[in-house]
């Protein structure tokens, strides 16, 4: 009968570390988990603000050419309006 206590306390004791170890790697991989969700957040922020600064550099780069175009519009039809 002893021996049967000495049975379950062995298994209980098992039972308690495994739970405990299961606790401690949920907490540890929560943990970690949350450190990589901030990395994750702050590299599409930065990439957000890399797009924003681009897409502001090709518009500037449109105006630019457009008003170099209408520029050149401008003086074609200065050149065709002396031909004649």
């Amino acid at each position: 009968m002893i021996d049967a206590y000495v049975e379950y306390g062995a298994i209980g004791v098992i039972v308690l570390l495994f739970i405990g170890m299961i606790q401690f790697l949920k907490s540890t991989m929560m943990g970690k988990l949350n450190e990589i969700e901030e990395i994750c957040i702050k590299l599409i922020d930065r990439w957000n603000r890399s797009d924003e600064i681009s897409q502001r550099h090709r518009e500037d780069i449109v105006k630019e050419l457009n008003d170099v175009t209408d520029d050149l519009a401008y003086l074609r039809g200065r050149l065709n309006g002396k031909d004649k």
